[in-house]
C-alpha cells in the first residue's frame, strides 16, 4: 500500500510508475478522488457530532415542552450522524480498495518495460563448452531419471502433472543444498526458522500475492486458508501489527518451507522434468529495516545470493527486472540467472526484491523513531536457495560417463560422495 501522502502531494509520481509498469495511471486518479471523498465524508461526520455534543448540552439544561422538543431534534442530529458516519466508512472502504490496486512505486533507476526489457548488470563464470570436451551435454530431466535423482512419471500418476518424487541421492541433493543454504544465512545473520505454509487471507494479501496473480495461489476454502508460494509471506506475517525495535540494525530471517505454486499462466512451458513444477523446498531471506537503508539492504541480498551461486561453481547473470516485471509489492528486483546447457539460455535461479514500506503498510509494521512516534518499516526479500537448482546443477556438473560432480560444499550432506553415479544411490 502506498502512502495516502505521496499521492496528495504528487499523484504524477504515481501515475509515472504505472506508465513505466505498462500498467493503467487511471488507478492513480481514482485513488485521488475516492481519497478527496473520503476526506469529504469525514469532515461532514466530525461537523454534525460536534454539532450533536454541543445540541446535547442544550437539551440536558432544559426543562419541561422545550426539552421535550429539543430530545425530539437531538433523536434527528443523532440520525444524521448515524447516517454520516456510515457515508465516511463507505467512503473508506472504496478507499481502501482502490489502494489495494495500486502496485508499489517502482524505484528509480529501474528498466522501464515487460518482462524481456531487463538490463544484464554482469555475467560471472564461463558456460563450459561441452563440444571441446568431446560429448553432447544431456537435459537434467534424463540425467536425473537415469542417476534415480528423481521420478516425475509416479509423481504424475499419483498427483497430477508438475508433482514428482526426489528420491536416493536427489533427495539428499536437495537437502545439502538447502542446509547449505541455511548454515550460510546464520553465518551472515540471519535467524533460521521454518515457516507455516497455512497463512490467513490478510497475510497473503498483505504482501501483495492477491489481485493478479490470484490464480497462482492455492486457496482452501474450508478453513479459509492460503498455500504460500514462498516463505516470504510467512516471514512477512510474523511481525504482524507490530512496533519493532531496529536500533541495532536490520531483523533479518532465512525461512525454510515448502512452496505451492498453480503454474495457471505456464501451460505448455516447461513440462519435462522439475524446472517448474508445483511444489518445491525453498530457503528464503527476510528483512525488516529502515526505510533510509533498504537500498543498500537489497544490495547486501543480492550479494549473498551470487556467494551462494558462486559456492556451486556455477555460471550466472544478473539481470535488473524491467518495472513491468516487477510484480504486486516490488520497488526494484535483481534476478540471478544461471546458464542451462541444454536450453542454450541463462534461467531464473533466484530474485531479490526490495518492497519499500509497500507490505509493512498493509501488515501494519512499524518501528518506533527517536521522537518517539511511529512509521512504516521497509521489507525485502531474496531466494537463497531452491530446488530448482538441482537442474543447473545436474546439467553444468555432468560428466561425459553420466555421472555429476558434486561441489565440494555439498559432499558432506551427500556421505562424501564427489561424483553421483548410478551406483551412489541410496
Amino acid at each position: 500500500m502506498i502512502d495516502l501522502k505521496v499521492l496528495r502531494d504528487n499523484p504524477e509520481l504515481a501515475r509515472a510508475s504505472q506508465r513505466s509498469r505498462g500498467a493503467d495511471p487511471a488507478v492513480v486518479d481514482a485513488i485521488v478522488q475516492a481519497d478527496a471523498a473520503n476526506r469529504e465524508a469525514l469532515v461532514a461526520f466530525e461537523t454534525a457530532r460536534a454539532e450533536q455534543k454541543a445540541f446535547g448540552k442544550q437539551v440536558a439544561a432544559a426543562k419541561g415542552e422545550d426539552k421535550k422538543a429539543l430530545v425530539a431534534q437531538a433523536q434527528t442530529l443523532a440520525a444524521q450522524v448515524k447516517q454520516a458516519g456510515a457515508a465516511a466508512d463507505q467512503t473508506a472502504e472504496t478507499l481502501k480498495t482502490a489502494l489495494l490496486k495500486l502496485p508499489n512505486l517502482v524505484e528509480e533507476g529501474a528498466p522501464q518495460g515487460g518482462e524481456d526489457d531487463y538490463v544484464v548488470l554482469r555475467e560471472v563464470g564461463t558456460p563450459r563448452d561441452f563440444a571441446a570436451e568431446g560429448f553432447t551435454p544431456k537435459p537434467h530431466e534424463e540425467l536425473g531419471e537415469a542417476l534415480k535423482l528423481f521420478d516425475t512419471q509416479r509423481g504424475a500418476k499419483v498427483s497430477g502433472a508438475r508433482f514428482y518424487y526426489l528420491t536416493g541421492a536427489g533427495a539428499r541433493l536437495e537437502l545439502a543444498l538447502l542446509t547449505h543454504a541455511i548454515g550460510l544465512a546464520s553465518d551472515l545473520g540471519f535467524t533460521p526458522m521454518v515457516t507455516p505454509t497455512l497463512v490467513k487471507p490478510e497475510v497473503m494479501q498483505g504482501t501483495g500475492f492477491l489481485g493478479e496473480h490470484n490464480d497462482e495461489v492455492y486457496y482452501l476454502p474450508a478453513d479459509d486458508l492460503y498455500l504460500t508460494g514462498t516463505s516470504e509471506v510467512a516471514l512477512a506475517g510474523f511481525h504482524l501489527n507490530e512496533i519493532l525495535d531496529l536500533g541495532q540494525g536490520p531483523l533479518r530471517y532465512a525461512g525454510w518451507s515448502a512452496c505451492y505454486r498453480r503454474e495457471a499462466g505456464s501451460y505448455g512451458k516447461d513440462t519435462k522434468g522439475i524446472f517448474r513444477v508445483h511444489q518445491f523446498h525453498k530457503v528464503e531471506m527476510f528483512a525488516y529495516t529502515r526505510q533510509e537503508d533498504a537500498h543498500q539492504e537489497h544490495l547486501r541480498l543480492l550479494g549473498f545470493e551470487e556467494q551462494m551461486l558462486a559456492a556451486m561453481e556455477l555460471p550466472y547473470r544478473v539481470i535488473d527486472v524491467a518495472a513491468g516485471d516487477l510484480g504486486t509489492s516490488a520497488a526494484r528486483k535483481y534476478d540471478c540467472e544461471a546458464w542451462i546447457p541444454t536450453q542454450g539460455k541463462y534461467r531464473e535461479m533466484t530474485s531479490t526484491s526490495n518492497c519499500t514500506t509497500f507490505q509493512a503498510r498493509r501488515l501494519n509494521i512499524r518501528e518506533r523513531t527517536e521522537d518517539g512516534s511511529t512509521r512504516p518499516v521497509a521489507t525485502l526479500n531474496g531466494t537463497f536457495a531452491t530446488t530448482r537448482w538441482i537442474v543447473a546443477l545436474l546439467e553444468n556438473h555432468q560428466q561425459a560417463d553420466g555421472s555429476v560432480w558434486v561441489p565440494p560444499v555439498l559432499r558432506p550432506g551427500l556421505g562424501g560422495l564427489e561424483y553421483i553415479t548410478p551406483a551412489a544411490q541410496g
